[in-house]
C-alpha cells in the first residue's frame, strides 16, 4: 500500500555492461541491479528494492533502461539523480527521475524495447568492448530481406535460450533492419517483449544469411522449427546495446 507520504518514480539508467554478470542481481556475482541497490539504500534506507524493465546479459551494454522504486515524496527528482550518480561507479549513470502512478510497473507497464547489436569491420581501439569486430563480406541486403521476413513469424523459439522460464515463445516484432554507418554496420530491432538469448541469436542466424552460408527458404525452416540448435551461434555479447524502453505517456505524473 501507498501511504500519502510515498510515490513511485521511474528512473532512468545506462551502463556500460563489460564488468557486470548483466542486470538481474544474484548470488556470487557482481549486477547492475545489487550495485544501484546498494546506492539507493545509502539515500533511502526505507527504499532499497528496485524493480527493473528487463534483464540484460553478461557483458550486454544498456543506452536506456528504466526501474521503478517506491520512496518518500523528492520535492526535486533531478537532484536525486544527481545524489545517486555521486554514489555510483563511473559506469552507471541515472538519467531522468519522474514520478508516475502507483500501478506504474517498469518491467509489465512497457509497450517495447528496442536493441541495437553494433558490428565495426575496421579494428578501432576507441570501440573495443563496444562492438563486434567483424571484417568480412557481408551481404547487407540479404540480411534486411531475411530482418524483414522475420515480421511473419511470431513464435521466436528458435531464437530463445534453451532453460528459461517463459510461458511462451511469442514475439511481435514491430521493427528489424540493418544499416551502414560508416565502417558499422548497426541492426535495430524493436518489439513488445524479447526472449532471453533472443537478440543475439537472431544477428548470428542473420549473418549466416550474409555470408550466404545459409538461404532465405533455410532461414525460414529454422524459425518454423522452433528449435534453438538449428539457427546460428550467438554472437558475442559486447556489440549488443538494450537502447530504448518505451511506456504509455499517461503513467507519468509530471507530464505537460
Amino acid at each position: 500500500m501507498h501511504s500519502d507520504q510515498t510515490q513511485r518514480y521511474f528512473f532512468e539508467v545506462a551502463y556500460r555492461g563489460t564488468a557486470y554478470h548483466g542486470w538481474q542481481k544474484q548470488n556470487n556475482a557482481h549486477s547492475v541491479q545489487a550495485e544501484i541497490e546498494n546506492a539507493c539504500e545509502k539515500l533511502w534506507p526505507q527504499g532499497k528494492s528496485i524493480t527493473g524493465s528487463g534483464r540484460t546479459d553478461t557483458g550486454v551494454h544498456c543506452e536506456q533502461q528504466y526501474f521503478h522504486i517506491d520512496l518518500p515524496l523528492l520535492k526535486d527528482p533531478g537532484k536525486a539523480a544527481f545524489r545517486l550518480n555521486r554514489i555510483l561507479p563511473s559506469d552507471i549513470a541515472i538519467g531522468a527521475v519522474r514520478p508516475v502512478s502507483a500501478d506504474a510497473h517498469a518491467r509489465f507497464s512497457a509497450t517495447s524495447r528496442a536493441y541495437e547489436y553494433r558490428i565495426c569491420r575496421r579494428k578501432n581501439v576507441f570501440k573495443h568492448g563496444l562492438t563486434y569486430y567483424y571484417h568480412r563480406e557481408l551481404d547487407v541486403a540479404l540480411m534486411n530481406s531475411a530482418a524483414a521476413f522475420m515480421k511473419n513469424f511470431e513464435d521466436f523459439q528458435a531464437f530463445s535460450k534453451v532453460r528459461t522460464d517463459v510461458n511462451h515463445y511469442k514475439c511481435d516484432i514491430l521493427e528489424a533492419k540493418w544499416e551502414s554507418d560508416g565502417a558499422d554496420l548497426i541492426f535495430y530491432v524493436r518489439a513488445n517483449r524479447f526472449l532471453r538469448g533472443m537478440v543475439r541469436a537472431m544477428v548470428g542466424t542473420l549473418m549466416l544469411i550474409g555470408k550466404k552460408k545459409i538461404t532465405m527458404e533455410e532461414f525460414g525452416e529454422i524459425l518454423a522449427s522452433r528449435e534453438r540448435k538449428k539457427a546460428g551461434a550467438s554472437v558475442p555479447p559486447e556489440g549488443l546495446f538494450l537502447v530504448s524502453v518505451e511506456y504509455p505517456e499517461e503513467i507519468y505524473l509530471d507530464r505537460v
